[in-house]
């Protein structure tokens, strides 16, 4: 157990930005099942929409540290290969 004031405040620290960490993934990952549902719906206009609105929130997760670089390079050819297909 932490025993140092810097350790425990560090403790407290590392808390809280896994909670702000874990809110970031899960708005990305709403975006993606958004993007998802069209497709499996079939409406090509709102998945491009959706993926529209997908696509700041997934390099927005890059930039703050939360998905790296590759995953969401892949996220986005994945989807953007799905949604042009579709339409």
């Amino acid at each position: 157990m932490a025993n140092t004031p810097q350790a425990k405040k560090r403790i407290r620290r590392n808390n809280r930005r896994a909670d702000i960490n874990k809110n970031r993934v899960s708005r990305i990952r709403t975006y993606v099942k958004k993007v998802e549902a069209a497709l499996e719906a079939g409406d090509g206009a709102a998945a491009a929409v959706a993926l529209a609105a997908a696509q700041p929130e997934i390099a927005r997760g890059v930039a703050k540290g939360v998905l790296h670089k590759n995953t969401a390079a892949r996220k986005f050819s994945r989807l953007t290969k799905r949604v042009t297909a579709l339409a």
